[in-house]
């Protein structure tokens, strides 16, 4: 089953789909006879990546199918009912998990640690298990450009490393290919564009949900900072991490 849903093919619409096609293009993210499954959480940007991905199915060259997968973590108040009627309402195939993590998390979770990094990762598994269960040999996450350029100075200002996000890679089953066709698409761009569409966004509800990852905000307001004195800064940083120098670091296991 096929999405009936139509997009409203805007300069907005033609600027993503743009540079969705070209990060497919530059990191061999879609391939013949895929079977995709994308995570579906009710945000704005999953939505878009879910939307985006569909559209660009009906002209690809390619064959390639679509699985929504949603995980309710089990955080009371949680919508899942509209993501599941926008689902269904436009014609995608679509699978709804009910999780425990919630008490998961209260119970293993230490005093002062982060609510999301271990939601995270428990979402994270289900879906790699999902995925091979219906099928999908790769799973589409919505991280955009943004995520990636924070993740590079958090890991950088708060853990002492030259890291951030695979636009591809193999995920640690050893099975699933993690893809990320948003790398080039900047938040500032999905928010309109969640908007004019009228995706039906819904708050994850958690306990911390606003006020959760303050280091991530930090990091938001010092590219924002940033950008008004450098207004090219985060294409800068995306380049950086296509362009690296390993003779030039630090890192003495380079040097073998």
């Amino acid at each position: 089953m096929s999405s009936k849903f139509e997009l409203i093919e805007d300069r907005l619409y033609k600027k993503i789909k743009h540079n969705v096609g070209r990060a497919i293009a530059d990191f061999g993210l879609i391939e013949d006879g895929d079977r995709i499954a994308v995570a579906v959480s009710g945000g704005k940007d999953s939505y878009t990546l879910l939307h985006l991905l569909e559209s660009l199915r009906r002209r690809a060259p390619v064959k390639y199918e679509l699985l929504a997968i949603n995980i309710d973590s089990g955080y009371p108040g949680y919508r899942t009912d509209i993501i599941e009627g926008h689902l269904r309402e436009h014609g995608f195939d679509h699978h709804m998990e009910k999780t425990t993590h919630y008490e998961v998390i209260k119970e293993k979770r230490r005093p002062g640690s982060s609510y999301c990094s271990i939601c995270a990762r428990l979402k994270r598994g289900v879906l790699y298990t999902l995925a091979q269960q219906h099928g999908c040999n790769k799973l589409a996450l919505g991280h955009h450009m943004d995520d990636f350029i924070e993740t590079l100075l958090l890991n950088q200002f708060f853990v002492g490393s030259l890291k951030a996000m695979a636009p591809r890679m193999l995920a640690d089953n050893g099975v699933t290919t993690v893809i990320r066709p948003l790398v080039y698409v900047e938040e500032r761009d999905i928010i309109p564009f969640s908007r004019t569409n009228g995706f039906p966004v819904v708050c994850c509800c958690c306990p911390v949900c606003g006020v959760a990852d303050q280091k991530r905000k930090r990091m938001k307001s010092l590219l924002s900072d940033l950008e008004r004195e450098i207004p090219f800064v985060k294409r800068s940083l995306l380049t950086a991490l296509a362009n690296v120098h390993p003779r030039h670091l630090l890192d003495a296991r380079l040097k073998k």
